[in-house]
This record gives structure tokens, C-alpha cells and sequence, in this order.
């Protein structure tokens, strides 16, 4: 997940993301990836996909991509 948020991270736009696995019927486990976009911006999963592709391998690039205003985070920022 780290490489996937590091790259994910270098997307304009993104404010903040993380990546997780989640039960795939074919693999087993799948990748999706949570995305803030900083104010202001509009991100579309077209974007986020296709910066994912020409980034990363093909089988870790994530199967579903969720938008969200907000991350939990602990007291600590993680």
C-alpha cells in the first residue's frame, strides 16, 4: 500500500489517500484506494486510474478507487 499512496500522492490534486485490500472473488484480494482532493480541485477516477497505470505495474494498479472529504485519522495524523 505505501508504493501505491506514494504514487497516488504525486497526483496534482490529491490531498491526502490511502490504500487497502479488500475480498475479490477472482484474486482473493483486490487493491482500492480512498482519495481527498485538496480544496478547490476535482479529481475524476478516469484521472486518478490512468495516473495509476502509467505508474505502476499493471496487477498493482487498484481495482476501486472511493472519493471522500475526509480520512480517519488517529491523534497522531495516521
Amino acid at each position: 500500500p505505501n508504493e501505491l499512496e506514494d504514487v497516488l500522492a504525486t497526483l496534482p490534486g490529491v490531498l491526502q489517500c490511502a490504500a487497502i485490500g479488500i475480498p475479490d472473488e477472482k484474486s482473493g484480494e483486490a487493491i482500492k484506494i480512498f482519495v481527498v482532493a485538496k480544496p478547490g480541485v476535482t479529481l475524476t477516477k478516469e484521472q486518478v486510474m490512468e495516473h495509476m497505470r502509467a505508474n505502476l505495474t499493471g496487477y498493482k494498479v487498484p481495482k476501486s478507487v472511493e472519493f471522500r472529504d475526509v480520512l480517519p485519522t488517529t491523534n497522531v495524523g495516521k
